[in-house]
């Protein structure tokens, strides 16, 4: 069995006050009033006051790879906001943000959007390219046209003179 990591939090802060890590082979699952008890970080709090998410198993690996420490949950979407270590400055605190697989994966995806426009974009100027050609070849013709008619006229004109 693979049991995704838990994540409690403060309801009025976002504040991450707990994480129960993910677990997998022979493992349970716990409740709620079981972590409650077992965690001196959750046992001291009002149960009301306290939100928790579940993670998928697995969930997050590339951002903890990266350094990626969970600090915060954003309260409108209940997503994790991670901070992440600077190696320019390691002490200095970072603002929590959203997770660095999230904002990639939002990326290859605007990514791949951008690239389909782009493409859709380029075979409209192929056909606007080839309907400009077209008009010139008609043109080119209209002109050959007018030099002929131009030219029957010239000769009409010097052979009634």
């Amino acid at each position: 069995m693979q049991i995704g990591a838990k994540i409690y939090y403060e309801k009025d802060t976002g504040n991450v006050i707990q994480t129960v890590g993910e677990r997998s082979g022979e493992v349970i699952e716990t409740t709620r009033e079981q972590d409650f008890a077992v965690y001196a970080a959750l046992a001291d709090r009002v149960p009301d006051t306290v939100g928790m998410i579940q993670l998928e198993y697995g969930a997050h690996a590339a951002d903890y790879a990266e350094g990626g420490v969970f600090t915060r949950v954003d309260l409108t979407t209940l997503e994790p906001l991670f901070t992440y270590p600077d190696p320019s400055a390691p002490e200095t605190p970072q603002e929590p943000q959203p997770a660095l697989s999230t904002k990639v994966s939002t990326l290859e995806s605007e990514s791949t959007a951008t690239q389909a426009a782009l493409a859709s974009t380029y075979e409209a100027l192929i056909q606007s390219q080839q309907e400009t050609t077209s008009a010139q070849m008609a043109l080119a013709d209209v002109y050959e046209q007018l030099i002929n008619m131009r030219s029957e006229l010239d000769a009409l004109k010097g052979g009634d003179v």
